[in-house]
């Protein structure tokens, strides 16, 4: 939209989620600022504030709403932005690097048997009480991978450079945790999947 009069003006599709706030690239973000120039952005291209609108502007409102929504998803959440940068400085994607940090690797082991012995535990056994635990080692984990990525990535390394496959690395190592959490949260409510 045109910040200054508030009409809808046709973008390209695709556009990158830092040019749709306006926002420098960069890692550092104020979340609070982020969420406070969603909110002031959504009321201008929202559907329903171009209800009376022609059918091309209500579509073109929906299209923004949409892109808007799908840029804060990326730029909302710390891992997210942080696959985002990688990938538009030419990092590699998680299908070209698959590894994760070596030191964490025997770390895995261990929670993959707790997670594994909780798997096939009645709720209230120890094998279950454990999962706290396991819980708490994952979130310190996760705050110490993501402190990682953000000193590599504050300031933004050079495209291609090779500090961009460490972050990929510490990435992979967040979406495992973030996976084994939720299974946590799944065992810790009597939820099972199978195997």
């Amino acid at each position: 939209m045109c910040e200054a009069c508030g009409a809808l003006v046709a973008g390209a599709d695709g556009r990158d989620p830092f040019a749709v706030f306006g926002l420098p690239v960069a890692y550092p973000l104020d979340a609070a600022a982020l969420r406070k120039r969603l909110l002031r952005l959504s009321r201008h291209v929202h559907p329903d504030f171009h209800g009376g609108a022609d059918a091309a502007t209500r579509e073109l409102a929906a299209h923004h709403s949409a892109e808007l929504n799908a840029a804060h998803d990326t730029l909302g959440d710390d891992a997210s932005r942080a696959d985002h940068l990688v990938r538009r400085l030419g990092g590699p994607d998680e299908q070209k690097e698959r590894a994760m940090p070596q030191a964490f690797l025997l770390e895995v082991l261990e929670w993959n048997e707790t997670l594994e012995a909780a798997r096939h535990a009645a709720p209230g056994t120890p094998e279950r009480a454990a999962l706290t635990a396991l819980g708490l080692d994952l979130a310190a984990q996760r705050r110490e991978q993501m402190n990682a990525i953000a000193r590599t990535l504050d300031p933004l390394p050079a495209d291609g450079a090779p500090a961009l496959a460490d972050v990929r690395r510490a990435l992979n190592a967040v979406r495992y945790i973030d996976r084994a959490t939720g299974e946590i949260a799944e065992l810790s409510l009597g939820v099972t999947h199978p195997r």
